[in-house]
């Protein structure tokens, strides 16, 4: 019920549009969100880097409702993929097709991504390319499968919730496309997706086996330390090193947590989000699992 409310709200633009622009949202967007600009972002960057954590880019945004703003979405990536570059930061960027016009066009979609990926190729960079809820996963896998064979510099994101992902893993193993696994966001139909907690963390572990076995540098998206205690007993027990693969983790939520993997000698990388577009991306983190709500209280009061 409360997963249902939350997602129904992250959709009225009504109440977005007062929560973006209340002064009384600046407590959860210091915290979640690195700023509503570039330099912000870049000043984040920066100082992560120091902290020994890697980074991962989003400029918020989706679901674009014209050509324009397709190609400003592509054309903001395109400037901090050069700022990355230029700064030297271990950084990269991750984008939604939907921000880049796939409800619009798949050929503007396609053009626009193309255009982001020979960049960030000729930069040294990748793309992490988001999954979004399932009537987008075949078109995204297709477009990321064709843009890793054109230029290399991409990474899928797989969602453990939907019962099709071992299959997608196996596809993109086969493939050599490396993938970020998360447990996912949507409200998705029980004919497709896990229910409980309790069967999609099973199917998590199961796919951070397969990727730690087949995977090419995979990243483990999970702020569940149970979820990351399983991912160090497979990569131990296949004597993996720990820069073959990476934990992934949202900026401003377990700190402490990400502390004692880089203490531990694992790498982090942080999804660092900034811009003005900032409540849909804060409402389905809190969809992801009712308990994020207080998840997220107890994270405003942690160090």
């Amino acid at each position: 019920m409360l997963r249902g409310a939350l997602l129904f709200l992250s959709r009225q633009k009504h109440l977005r549009r007062w929560m973006e622009t209340s002064p009384a949202a600046e407590l959860l967007t210091r915290r979640f969100v690195a700023g509503k600009t570039l330099a912000r972002a870049l000043a984040v960057c920066r100082r992560l880097n120091a902290e020994g954590l890697l980074v991962s880019l989003d400029h918020l945004g989706e679901n674009v409702t014209s050509v324009e703003e397709a190609r400003l979405s592509r054309d903001a990536y395109i400037q901090a993929l050069r700022a990355i570059a230029a700064e030297g930061l271990q950084a990269t960027v991750s984008i939604k097709l939907t921000q880049f016009g796939l409800d619009l066009s798949e050929e503007l979609c396609r053009e626009n991504v193309e255009g982001l990926v020979a960049a960030a190729s000729g930069l040294g960079g990748f793309v992490e390319v988001d999954m979004e809820s399932s009537e987008y996963v075949d078109r995204t896998l297709c477009l990321v499968s064709d843009m890793h064979e054109r230029h290399g510099a991409v990474r899928a994101v797989i969602q453990a919730y939907l019962y099709r992902s071992a299959g997608d893993i196996d596809m993109l193993c086969q493939k050599g496309i490396p993938v970020r696994l998360c447990k996912g966001a949507y409200r998705e139909p029980h004919s497709i997706a896990f229910r409980s907690k309790r069967d999609v963390d099973a199917n998590y572990v199961h796919l951070v086996q397969t990727l730690l076995k087949r995977g090419v540098y995979p990243g483990i998206a999970t702020h569940d330390p149970k979820m990351v205690d399983a991912a160090r007993r497979s990569a131990a027990a296949l004597g993996l090193a720990p820069d073959r693969f990476e934990f992934q983790m949202l900026y401003g939520i377990r700190r402490d947590l990400q502390r004692k993997l880089i203490a531990g000698g694992y790498r982090v990388r942080l999804y660092v989000p900034y811009g003005d577009a900032w409540y849909p991306y804060l409402m389905r983190r809190l969809a992801e699992r009712p308990a994020n709500v207080l998840f997220i209280a107890r994270n405003l009061l942690r160090r």
